[in-house]
């Protein structure tokens, strides 16, 4: 069979598919389109394509997976209007904007922004590029592949089958003289040592890694072999990243939750008290989930003195996130009730972002 789904929101939909004997010149059609080889069909392919829709042109990124079955195709939308022209269209609190903003800010240093695939990571640096885009700044950005052309920004593609990696791409653009380097994705030590070694010799270096919170970014570059001491003076900000739906303002209304269920997921019921809670009936608008649109919420890990001396004696993630929170960090977790309390998001959302730590 073919199947044909959506991913609205970050939650996948089915639709009707196309009949089966279509799924050959369907999969041409976009190879053609892509600029792909259509005759081979045993190995993935990447690709890109632009297309008009409305009077407006929407880049598509193209991957081809063979199954047992024939090719799975996945078309990711990028859509430039998603990008943000500055940080304060974010949404993040007030707390965490300013502690986001110094960071931005700073003259040199490393600022890692992580979080899974699909978390709004890249969009947030590009918002915090877009702030930083003027002729006095030299920016360069180096990526796997460039998803947002910017005016004003040079973007190197990375394309590892002529050997232009991350980390040979970054050594050049170091002698390249700039101001501002941003980094696709940590993924190697090489590239992290790179990155550090550029934040330390005056750079402002903007990066994005795969982990689950603030605080496990350090420990990510230890696991790296980066050394503890160019790990403190390098990282000024370590963010945590998730993408929380919004309430479906055609259809939102009040619901009540029993206490126990309130101490069942170790949430302080006080939290709520006098602040009712919503969630969305689901309408035509929404095509019944109940949600429409996706918001950020950010964590925001300072690298204050006091977090440099637990970096250099190895501590481990828990500690430095628990120093953190006293120092006034809002965890993930924080950040996402809030949300639920403003009324913009649900508990279930919660629930499904944020571990209770």
């Amino acid at each position: 069979m073919v199947r044909l789904r959506y991913r609205v929101d970050g939650a996948l939909i089915d639709m009707p598919p196309p009949p089966k004997k279509l799924q050959i010149a369907l999969a041409s059609r976009l190879k053609i389109m892509s600029s792909l080889d259509i005759a081979e069909r045993r190995l993935p392919q990447d690709g890109r394509m632009r297309v008009k829709v409305g009077g407006r042109d929407i880049d598509l990124r193209v991957s081809f997976l063979p199954t047992v079955h024939g090719e799975k195709c996945v078309l990711r939308v990028l859509d430039k209007s998603n990008l943000s022209a500055s940080m304060d269209k974010l949404g993040m609190d007030p707390d965490t904007f300013r502690r986001f903003k110094a960071a931005v800010d700073a003259p040199h240093g490393l600022l890692l922004v992580t979080g899974p695939t699909g978390s709004g990571k890249t969009t947030t640096l590009y918002s915090a590029l877009n702030e930083l885009n003027n002729p006095e700044y030299n920016i360069v950005t180096v990526e796997d592949p460039v998803e947002f052309q910017v005016p004003g920004i040079n973007q190197v593609p990375v394309r590892k089958e002529i050997g232009l990696t991350f980390a040979n791409s970054l050594r050049s653009i170091l002698r390249q003289d700039p101001d501002i380097v941003m980094i696709g994705e940590i993924r190697d030590t090489e590239t992290a040592e790179i990155a550090v070694e550029a934040a330390l010799t005056g750079h402002q270096v903007l990066s994005t890694m795969h982990c689950n919170d603030a605080p496990g970014a350090i420990s990510r570059l230890d696991d790296m072999e980066i050394a503890p001491f160019l790990i403190s003076s390098s990282v000024i900000l370590a963010c945590a990243q998730r993408l929380m739906r919004r309430i479906c303002l055609s259809c939102k209304e009040p619901v009540t939750y029993p206490v126990k269920m309130f101490e069942d997921l170790r949430i302080d019921p006080n939290l709520f008290n006098g602040v009712p809670l919503y969630r969305g009936r689901g309408c035509d608008r929404c095509k019944n989930s109940g949600y429409a649109g996706r918001a950020a919420i950010i964590e925001a890990m300072t690298i204050t003195d006091e977090i440099r001396k637990l970096v250099i004696k190895r501590a481990s993630a828990q500690e430095i996130g628990k120093l953190a929170v006293e120092q006034g960090m809002k965890t993930l977790r924080m950040v996402a009730l809030d949300k639920a309390r403003e009324g913009m998001s649900t508990l279930e959302q919660v629930l499904v972002l944020t571990s209770a730590h």
